[in-house]
């Protein structure tokens, strides 16, 4: 599936279930719905409800302009204040069919499910079992992976529905491709990159909403998710009426563990993305993501390259704390402070002087092995045991094992002449060479490293 030509880029395709009463494009009849104002935690919501008069089910008519604005003869409205802070608390253990249930009812047509491709066809899922109307979008970025847009059809087949593809912005994709070429993200961040491909088509989306419906889980991101509440205020995304307070963002399975996702997905013989089967867990664009080791966490195979623990895209920036964000796209020079890894008798802490020196020798006495971390890097951390029993090994042995933070300061300097690509690096300098060999691996285990010290020591 190609990105579609500007033309398109601002077209809005309606994801509804197969329900009669599911609204259509035509002529429509506006009936009661609240909407959101801000004031504190208590939101006055006024709108309206769309019901379909003799509305048709071929996907052409289901293309409107977004965030339309549907006049009708017969409007009615209605004010209400609800405390989504106390909501939140109510719901809290609640199942996720009856918040979906609840978030259906309340919005009606004015709420939509965001479906990435992945395992959150759940919520598709949930949304059938309520016998409610529905309605489905979908960030198509231009970059997804193929078996990503199979499972696209493989969802609207599965259930008679129609996802509605939001696009990137045709001349916004063009400037930044031919400025800084397919792959710019490797080099200076993904922010950038989602920003035009992800974040702003949402934006444009939303606008037409006044309630969105997402996946996100607090086991999925320790660093960014645990905290997520079952419904909110969006804090930063407007709705349909503009303003703070105009958007609520459901979360139906915040509280739900992965793999009682997975469970419930088997029960109910729901389709699933193909590359799931492949070792990939959270699926996002193909050139940034990739399948995780069994003891990985599963935002491990998202922008692996960077030195961020805030692995967030952009579409759930609420969800970052202040002290999180200089690090968004993994290359800023914050050094956050935390406590220092890689603590060892047996491991040499290098300054940059002594970096310096031991890159510029020719002719060393003995080997190195030197690590480029920052230490609150969880993937640094996560190599720690490995990398200190590794120092222990080779105690002794000729071969001398370092460190040095790479981090703040001194990341430009390990970037251009230490090979630094992204946390941790780890470099091998040979007795009678001064050029470093970069391990090429992504296997940090002690027989991994071990193997690559043995085959140039």
């Amino acid at each position: 599936m190609a990105l579609a030509a500007s033309s398109v880029s601002n077209l809005l395709h309606f994801a509804v279930s197969s329900d009669a009463k599911a609204p259509r494009i035509g002529s429509v009849q506006l009936l009661n719905w609240p909407h959101a104002s801000s004031s504190g935690v208590n939101y006055l919501r006024r709108g309206c409800w769309m019901k379909p008069i003799n509305s048709q089910s071929q996907r052409n008519n289901l293309f409107v302009p977004l965030a339309v604005n549907t006049i009708a003869s017969e409007v009615v409205e209605k004010a209400e204040t609800v405390d989504y802070d106390g909501l939140a608390k109510d719901l809290e253990n609640a199942s996720p069919l009856e918040i979906m249930d609840q978030a259906l009812e309340e919005f009606g047509n004015d709420i939509a499910i965001a479906f990435s491709g992945a395992e959150d066809v759940a919520l598709i899922e949930y949304a059938r079992l309520t016998g409610r109307p529905f309605r489905v979008f979908s960030l198509d970025t231009g970059r997804l992976n193929s078996e990503t847009y199979q499972f696209f059809d493989a969802v609207e087949k599965h259930y008679g529905i129609h996802i509605e593809y939001m696009f990137p912005d045709a001349v916004e994709v063009q400037g930044l491709v031919r400025n800084k070429g397919l792959f710019s993200f490797y080099e200076d961040g993904h922010q950038e990159c989602c920003r035009v491909r992800k974040v702003r088509p949402l934006r444009r989306a939303l606008k037409g909403l006044r309630a969105w419906i997402t996946g996100q889980r607090k086991d999925q991101s320790p660093g960014t998710r645990s905290e997520i509440p079952v419904v909110q205020v969006d804090p930063v995304f407007e709705g349909l009426d503009g303003g703070i307070g105009s958007l609520i963002k459901w979360n139906p399975v915040a509280n739900v563990d992965g793999k009682d996702i997975w469970n419930f997905l088997r029960t109910m013989n729901v389709p699933v993305n193909p590359l799931h089967s492949q070792g990939y867990v959270s699926i996002g664009c193909e050139p940034c993501t990739r399948p995780v080791l069994p003891w990985q966490h599963e935002r491990e195979g998202r922008w692996w390259w960077e030195d961020s623990k805030a692995k967030e895209c952009g579409l759930h920036k609420g969800n970052l704390k202040q002290g999180d964000i200089p690090q968004l796209n993994g290359n800023g020079n914050g050094t956050p402070p935390v406590n220092d890894i890689f603590i060892s008798q047996n491991l040499v802490n290098l300054n940059r002087t002594g970096i310096e020196n031991l890159a510029r020798l020719g002719n060393r006495k003995e080997p190195w092995l030197v690590v480029l971390y920052a230490p609150w890097c969880q993937f640094c951390q996560a190599m720690e045991g490995s990398y200190v029993e590794l120092g222990e090994k080779l105690a002794g042995s000729g071969v001398k094992v370092g460190k040095f933070r790479a981090d703040g300061e001194q990341k430009e300097f390990a970037k251009s002449e230490l090979q630094l690509g992204s946390f941790p690096t780890i470099l091998f300098f040979p007795k009678h060479s001064s050029k470093a060999i970069k391990y090429p691996s992504e296997k940090r285990d002690v027989d991994s490293l071990m193997a690559f010290v043995n085959a140039l020591r």
